[in-house]
């Protein structure tokens, strides 16, 4: 991989897909959330940090796979933890309880620290480790409202 990192793309998309979907079909839900400001500041600066550089590799920081058939290990990762992803989407779809609140910000934080402890991306494991502390809060607070 050069620069642009084409499986990280699929993956983000991959997640994304249910999450837009899920926003337009409850953009008038007005429900109580968690509203510690500074930790839903570092989730944002987290979850775009972690867009970016899922899919765009900036040289002297990434260094690439770092072990033989890294390749392999991170496709098929990835892809058992985007199929989990997905799968509870479907089933936690009408949920608000700690099961979809865990599953669906555990998953994704898992999948980009992973991504980036196998793509050996400093900047990606250290917003990973940003969004993913932040996000699990966050969701976790909101499932007690």
């Amino acid at each position: 991989m050069r620069w642009f990192n084409y499986y990280g793309l699929i993956i983000m998309v991959l997640i994304m897909v249910p999450n837009i979907v899920y926003a337009i079909k409850h953009k008038n839900n007005n429900c109580e959330s968690y509203n510690n400001k500074l930790a839903v500041l570092f989730e944002q600066i987290g979850r775009y940090g972690c867009f970016v550089f899922m899919i765009f590799n900036i040289p002297y920081t990434y260094f690439n796979f770092w072990f033989d058939n890294a390749l392999v290990v991170y496709l098929s990762v990835n892809g058992v933890l985007c199929l989990a992803y997905l799968v509870f989407w479907v089933i936690c779809w009408k949920r608000n309880d700690k099961l979809k609140a865990l599953s669906l910000s555990i998953i994704p934080s898992s999948i980009f620290l992973f991504s980036g402890v196998v793509l050996a991306n400093i900047p990606l494991i250290a917003f990973a480790i940003i969004f993913a502390v932040n996000h699990i809060l966050i969701s976790y607070k909101n499932s007690l409202l």
